[in-house]
């Protein structure tokens, strides 16, 4: 099956299917920001802002890699860019392995970076193909493209073993991430796609370079989940749809490496839920199926509606635990573990 086919299924399932975890959570839900009585600041002195790849956004967010590479794309990320200018916050393409396939759909895009030319945009490749490098020039392309201020490399060893046409070819990946930290101009950024990565993992991307980690652990969209719908022998996706590590459990465990510096995705769904990962250690959250869902059911003025909604969250979480800078979420005492605050009242 062509890519630019198979792209487009993922977006229908997405949309048509529920395919978040069935059994299993993000972890969130096991901790608590404190709440501040007495905050000594007044929420209209909370600044949001952050710096990313060296610009300046809104809040600390960016919508996730989605889709590219067939027709239907380019509208799609054309409103995911307006968007994403209008509120000024990161935006990351779907994986530009069409690229390598055709040149068909470029303009799929091209267009996010002609529509937000200020905004950070981060490109997109699969592990399988980085394992496969043998022309770095064929990655700087897709870099230049869209005038990527990083790339992106996405682990998905679980769907490539399930999908009907997946390879799950692994070995040599991280050689190839190793040339790509060396030879690109761009900062590398490695992130699984919903299955969460391990300690032992994040010390190796760390060692070889790799500037940020997007943890995209298990609790949001079940990429078994999605798989599952389209292979009609789908036991082997049905007995993996809750498999990996939850987001929560990858954030605590990058925290302990010293030098890394961790993305939170995977069950991210509102500001509340953004603050909480800050407090656990992470500079910036994203996320893309509820971006997705509001951009496809409301058009670009709910998505932009619901970025304004999940900013608002997260300074209201911010004023009520004291915390006028996103740098202050990370103070002692912000967040507490649940469990932990049912034992001290024993």
């Amino acid at each position: 099956m062509k890519i630019s086919k198979r792209k487009s299924e993922h977006i229908r399932i997405v949309m048509e299917k529920d395919v978040g975890f069935k059994g299993k959570t993000s972890g969130f839900e096991r901790y608590e920001l404190v709440h501040c009585a007495l905050p000594e600041i007044n929420v209209e002195d909370i600044s949001t802002e952050i710096q990313f790849l060296n610009k300046n956004l809104s809040f600390p967010l960016m919508v996730s890699a989605m889709t590219g590479g067939y027709s239907g794309a380019v509208d799609i990320n054309k409103q995911l860019a307006v968007a994403c200018r209008e509120e000024g916050v990161a935006l990351g393409v779907g994986s530009q392995r069409q690229i390598l396939e055709n040149s068909h759909h470029l303009d799929s895009y091209r267009v996010v970076r002609q529509t937000a030319p200020d905004n950070v945009i981060v490109g997109n490749i699969g592990a399988e193909q980085v394992a496969e490098i043998q022309d770095i020039s064929v990655f700087q392309r897709m870099v230049d493209l869209i005038e990527a201020d990083a790339l992106a490399v996405h682990l998905n060893p679980l769907q490539e073993v399930i999908q009907p046409e997946g390879k799950a070819r692994f070995h040599g990946v991280l050689e190839g991430i190793q040339q790509l930290v060396r030879k690109l101009d761009v900062p590398i950024i490695v992130k699984e796609i919903g299955c969460g990565i391990s300690e032992k993992v994040a010390r190796v991307l760390v060692d070889v370079g790799v500037d940020y980690i997007d943890v995209a652990g298990a609790g949001g969209t079940s990429w078994a989940g999605i798989e599952s719908y389209r292979n009609h022998d789908n036991a082997l996706a049905l007995r993996f749809w809750d498999w990996g590590i939850p987001t929560v459990e990858s954030l605590e465990m990058i925290s302990r490496i010293p030098g890394a510096r961790a993305i939170a995705s995977g069950g991210i769904d509102n500001g509340v839920i953004m603050a909480k990962a800050l407090a656990l250690g992470a500079e910036l959250c994203s996320a893309a199926l509820p971006f997705l869902i509001a951009l496809m059911k409301k058009n670009v003025n709910g998505l932009v509606d619901l970025l304004r909604a999940w900013r608002r969250e997260l300074r209201t979480a911010m004023f009520l635990t004291g915390c006028p800078k996103i740098k202050d979420l990370q103070r002692e005492g912000v967040i507490i573990r649940w469990d932990s605050m049912r034992e001290s009242r024993t």
